[in-house]
C-alpha cells in the first residue's frame, strides 16, 4: 500500500491538467488519423531504406543511397530509431533489432567520439529501449530492470565516456577515444551543452545498475557550469575545461547552450530535486532579464548582458517545450507562434535568421529535419489542446514530404530558398522529428499515458510499478521511465520494513535454514547476508545512510527536449 501511494502520488497531480470539454481537433476540421498515417508512412521510408542501403553505418546517404559513419561506427541509425519502433506499435521489428544490436555493436574500436553525441544517442537510445524493451514483448531477464543485455551495453557505452570526465574542474572533453581515452592535444574547450547534458542518462545508469560514479560525474558537471556563471547570471558558449575560462562568451539558449538548461529542468523533474530545480529557475530570471525581447531570444554578451547577436537559431525552438514543463504556458505560446511565422515564411526553420531583418543569415540558410518546433508544439499540444499545434504539425509533413523526401529516404535541406538537399539523413530524424510528430497526433499514445494503467514488476528489490506515462525524454527524444528509477534501490527505510516482515514470516513459520540475501547495494558499507546479521548491522547502518533527497518537486507528467548537433561549429563562419 505505502510503496504504491509513493509510487502513483506524482502521477494524482495529473488531474490538474485535465482539460475543458469540446476543445481539440474538431474546430479546425484537421484529419489527425490520416497526418499519423502519413507519419508511419514517412518512419518506413526512412527506415527501409537505411537498412537496405546504409545498415550497418551510421547514417544514410539518401541521395546516393549508400551508408556513411558520422558519429562512431555503431549503426547508429538503428540504436536511435529503436524506440520509435515500439511508439508506432512495432514490437516484432523492435525484438528483432534488439538481436541485431546485441550481436552486432561493440564499443571497443579505435574511433574519436563525441562524448555529448554518444551519450544522448547511444545510451540514451540504448537505456530507452531497455526500460521499454518488456513491453515490446521481449524475453527479459529475471533481474530487469535492474539488468539486461541493453542496459549492459549502456552501461559500457558510458564508461567509455568516463575517462573525459578526469579533468581538474570535472567538465568533461569534448572527445574521447573508445580504445584509448582522451587523446594527447585533445582540445579542452567544450561547449556548455556539451558539459551540462548527462544528467537524465547517467543518473538513470547509476539508478539501475547502483554503480554512482555515473551520476556523480554529472552532477559535478553541472555544478562546476553554476559555479561559472557570470556575476549577471549567464552562462557562454564555449569553456576551457582545465582553466574554468569561458571561451566564446555569447550567452542565449540556443547552440552551444540549449540541453544544458533543458536537463536541469528535466534532471529535476526525472530525480525530484529541489536544487537543480532552483538553479534553473535562477537563470530562467537571467535569461528573462536579458536576453528577451517581445518574445523573441537574442545573443547576449554573458557578463555586460549587451546584445552580441539579434539572431534566433533553429535549435532555440525547443525552448517553448521546456516553458510548458514549469508550467509557464502563456510565455510559452507566444514565443511558439513567433517561431511558427519564421516556419511559415520558408517552409522550414533555417538554422540562424535575422530577426531585425527578417530573414535567413548567410551559410546558414538550412533546414536538416530538426524536431524543436514540433517537439514543442507535442508539450504545448498536451497542455493547451490548441489546434494551430496541430497545424504546426500538418505543415511539417506537406514540407518535408514535398521538400525533402527523395527515392532513398529524406535529405537534409542545404538551403530553404531554393529547395537544395544535401546527401545527409541524420538519426535524429528518426529518433526525434518523427517521433514528435507522430506523438502530436496521437493522443492515445502509450507515452501518453496519464498514470490510469500501469504495469507492476517484481524485481529482486521487491515490488515496482513502470509504464505508468510521466516519461521524461533525454534530448534525442528517448522517453525515460522516471518510476524505473526507483526499481533497483530500495530506501533504507523500506529495506528495513520488507526484512522485518520477512524475519516476522519465517520466525512463525519456524524455518531455520532460510538465509535472506539481500540484493547488493553498493551504496552503502557492508551488506547483511543474512536476518541476523543484518539486525546486528542495522543501527550502525542506519545512520550512515544518506538522507533521501527526494520530494513530490512536480508533477513528473511531461516531458521535453532540443538537440545539438553543430557541436562547436556554431560561431564559425567557414563551414
Amino acid at each position: 500500500g505505502a510503496a504504491m501511494q509513493r509510487f502513483l502520488g506524482p502521477l494524482l497531480c495529473l488531474w490538474a491538467l485535465r482539460l475543458p470539454a469540446g476543445t481539440g481537433t474538431a474546430a479546425r476540421g484537421l484529419d489527425v488519423a490520416s497526418y499519423r498515417e502519413r507519419v508511419r508512412a514517412m518512419f518506413y521510408h526512412a527506415y527501409e531504406h537505411y537498412l537496405e542501403s546504409a545498415f550497418p553505418y551510421d547514417e544514410l546517404r539518401p541521395l546516393t543511397c549508400d551508408g556513411q559513419d558520422t558519429w562512431g561506427s555503431f549503426s547508429l541509425t538503428l540504436i536511435d530509431a529503436l524506440d520509435t519502433l515500439l511508439i508506432l506499435g512495432n514490437v516484432s521489428e523492435f525484438q528483432r533489432v534488439v538481436n541485431v544490436l546485441q550481436e552486432g555493436v561493440d564499443f571497443d574500436i579505435d574511433v574519436n567520439a563525441s562524448v555529448f553525441e554518444t551519450n544522448i544517442r547511444v545510451v540514451g537510445g540504448l537505456l530507452s529501449a531497455h526500460l521499454l524493451s518488456r513491453k515490446a514483448g521481449v524475453e527479459v531477464e529475471a533481474g530487469w530492470p535492474c539488468s539486461g543485455p541493453l542496459l549492459r551495453m549502456a552501461e559500457e557505452a558510458a564508461r567509455k565516456l568516463l575517462p573525459a570526465f578526469q579533468t581538474p574542474t570535472g567538465m568533461p572533453y569534448g572527445t574521447v577515444n573508445l580504445l584509448h581515452g582522451v587523446n594527447p592535444g585533445e582540445t579542452p574547450v567544450t561547449c556548455t551543452a556539451g558539459i551540462g547534458t548527462f544528467i537524465v542518462e547517467f543518473a538513470t545508469l547509476s539508478h539501475l545498475t547502483g554503480d554512482p560514479v555515473f551520476e556523480d560525474v554529472a552532477r559535478k558537471a553541472l555544478k562546476t557550469l553554476w559555479k561559472n556563471r557570470s556575476d549577471i547570471g549567464l552562462v557562454g558558449n564555449h569553456i576551457d575545461v582545465i582553466t574554468a575560462k569561458w571561451v566564446a562568451q555569447d550567452a542565449g539558449i540556443g547552440a552551444g547552450v540549449d540541453s544544458y538548461f533543458e536537463y536541469l529542468v528535466k534532471g529535476a523533474i526525472l530525480l525530484q530535486d529541489k536544487e537543480l530545480m532552483s538553479m534553473f529557475l535562477e537563470y530562467n530570471k537571467a535569461i528573462k532579464n536579458y536576453t528577451k525581447f517581445d518574445d523573441w531570444y537574442l545573443w547576449v554578451q554573458m557578463y555586460k548582458g549587451t546584445v552580441s547577436m539579434p539572431v534566433f537559431q533553429s535549435l532555440e525552438a525547443y525552448w517553448p517545450g521546456l516553458q510548458s514543463l514549469i508550467g509557464d504556458v502563456d510565455n510559452a505560446m507566444r514565443t511558439f507562434l513567433n517561431y511558427y511565422t519564421v516556419w511559415k515564411q520558408f517552409g522550414g526553420l533555417p538554422e540562424f535568421y535575422n530577426i531585425p531583418q527578417g530573414y535567413t543569415v548567410d551559410k546558414r540558410e538550412g533546414y536538416p529535419l530538426r524536431p524543436e518546433l514540433i517537439e514543442s508544439a507535442m508539450y504545448l499540444y498536451r497542455a493547451t489542446r490548441d489546434p494551430t499545434l496541430l497545424e504546426l504539425g500538418r505543415d511539417a509533413v506537406e514540407s518535408i514530404e514535398k521538400i525533402s523526401k527523395v527515392d532513398c529516404g529524406f535529405a537534409t535541406i542545404k538551403d530553404l530558398r531554393d529547395h537544395r538537399l544535401d546527401n545527409r539523413m541524420e538519426s535524429f530524424f528518426l529518433a526525434e522529428t518523427i517521433k514528435y510528430l507522430y506523438l502530436l497526433f496521437d493522443p492515445d499514445n502509450f507515452i501518453h499515458n496519464d498514470g490510469s494503467d500501469f504495469d507492476v514488476v517484481v524485481t529482486p528489490y521487491g515490488e515496482c510499478v513502470l509504464n505508468a506515462g510521466g516519461y521524461i525524454f533525454n534530448t534525442e527524444a528517448h522517453p525515460i521511465d522516471p518510476a524505473a528509477l526507483h526499481c533497483c534501490r530500495k530506501r533504507k527505510e523500506e529495506q528495513w520494513e520488507v526484512e522485518d516482515l520477512m524475519r516476522e514470516f519465517y520466525s512463525r513459520k519456524k524455518t531455520k535454514k532460510f538465509t535472506f540475501n539481500r540484493a547488493p547495494d553498493h551504496s552503502e558499507g557492508e551488506n547483511a547476508k543474512d536476518p541476523e546479521d543484518a539486525s546486528s548491522q542495522k543501527a550502525g547502518e542506519k545512520s550512515n545512510s544518506k538522507k533521501s533527497s527526494h520530494s513530490l518537486l512536480s508533477c513528473p507528467s511531461q516531458s521535453f527536449n532540443s538537440k545539438l548537433a553543430v557541436l562547436g561549429q556554431v560561431f564559425l563562419d567557414n563551414t
